[in-house]
């Protein structure tokens, strides 16, 4: 009676650890690398929500190689340094297919030793600065030419301005993106005494001293605000330039970091008139745009997240979908989840995001994209008042900063 109770029991449990490893067979894990709480999480949370969004779509098609995906949530908390953890415990202990993560430059540039390291695959959804080529990223943000110089462009030639404030956070995105708008603009005849440049620490929130620079700075018209201001401190930024009286008539802002998503926690009414640039807005009337916000907004309400219905899509969210739906498209091509095949699949690529079609690059790890620059609108939403002639090609290195004609070569890559 006892042996035969016992041979039942292991017999039992091979059953379940055969279940177990059937289960564990028809998923394939991937990394989500986004601040859910701290200075970022005003930007990074709905990266994150839209990331999740993408996968129950693809499982509710029926995965990816008939594999169901399994996503691994992580919270870098808007700690640098912890994002390089959080990105090797998601490699080696998790053992995910890819990574869709990262917000700020110095977070990406903390985790991309851990991915070139270990041969594994991030997709960075964000706007940035250039100067970076690694195989082991796909950059499905904006590249410098793809919106800080088109919006510099356009501030000269069709507002007639001839000073610029270059003001941004402390961190490597502004001070780099500014080397290059400040390159752009002394190429252009701008003198050096009508451009200005200032940082402010993370989560900073004292702006008064500040916008009284840019208010005489301003004085006598003809002069802008270039910002790159990331994070929750463009709260106080906004609010301290409207209690100033500033309005954008007397100084436009155009900022690099304001999204339709940002403005939510923002007092709009004092923002109108003011502008962004970017590759993407909510405000884009297509068949296919209208479709992917009100899926956004029922997956938000669906799913008990703040805001619910009244969410709102935006550049960065439009990039972290498609990044997802990409790398998808190119493990089938591929017929696998390999890295080094993925990232062949990808090279090329021609697809529909929400937007409209767009491109991955043939070799710089780079994405085609339109160059759209917004007015904000009282209800928090963006005018288009003006867009490129079609898709832009990325620069990965910007030859403002190059002028003798070589770049660096990509880092990363499959190891020996």
């Amino acid at each position: 009676m006892k042996l035969k109770r016992k041979s039942t029991l292991l017999a039992a449990a091979a059953l379940s650890l055969l279940g177990l490893t059937a289960s564990a067979q028809e998923t394939v894990k991937i990394g989500v690398l986004h601040s859910l709480s701290g200075t970022m999480a005003i930007s990074e949370t709905s990266l994150r929500d839209v990331v999740l969004m993408a996968v129950e779509e693809l499982n509710a098609a029926g995965g990816v190689l008939g594999k169901q995906i399994e996503p691994v949530v992580v919270d870098p908390a808007s700690n640098w340094p912890l994002f390089a953890e959080k990105a090797k415990e998601l490699i080696t202990q998790d053992e995910v297919a890819v990574t869709f993560g990262c917000w700020t430059s110095v977070s990406r540039k903390s985790a991309l030793p851990v991915f070139e390291e270990y041969n594994a695959l991030l997709f960075y959804p964000v706007q940035y600065e250039g100067e970076e080529q690694s195989l082991n990223v796909f950059y499905t943000g904006a590249s410098p030419n793809q919106q800080l110089i088109p919006a510099a462009a356009y501030m000269i030639d069709d507002l007639e301005m001839k000073k610029f404030y270059l003001l941004g956070t402390d961190y490597v995105f502004p001070r780099t993106a500014n080397k290059v708008l400040k390159a752009y603009l002394l190429s252009v005849g701008v003198p050096e005494e009508n451009i200005m440049e200032e940082y402010t620490p993370f989560h900073h929130q004292d702006y008064q001293s500040i916008v009284g620079k840019i208010k005489t700075f301003a004085a006598g018209g003809d002069a802008c605000v270039l910002s790159t201001i990331n994070g929750d401190s463009n709260v106080p930024f906004y609010k301290e330039f409207a209690n100033q009286g500033l309005t954008s008539e007397d100084c436009p802002i155009v900022a690099f970091s304001v999204s339709e998503d940002e403005l939510r926690a923002m007092e709009v009414p004092p923002l109108v008139g003011h502008l962004a640039a970017w590759n993407y807005f909510q405000s884009i009337r297509t068949p296919e745009n209208m479709a992917f916000v009100k899926a956004f907004k029922a997956y938000c309400e669906e799913n008990n997240l703040p805001g619910g219905k009244d969410r709102v899509t935006c550049d960065p969210i439009e990039a972290a979908y498609f990044g997802v739906k990409v790398w998808a498209a190119a493990a089938e091509k591929a017929g696998s989840f390999d890295v080094d095949a993925v990232r062949e699949a990808i090279y090329g690529m021609e697809f529909d995001a929400p937007g409209g079609a767009k491109k991955m690059h043939a070799t710089n790890q780079h994405t085609y994209k339109p160059v759209y620059i917004g007015e904000i609108m009282r209800d928090g939403q963006f005018k288009i008042i003006s867009e490129s002639d079609g898709l832009v090609e990325p620069d990965s290195y910007s030859a403002l900063l190059h002028t003798d004609g070589n770049f660096p070569a990509p880092t990363g890559g499959p190891k020996n």
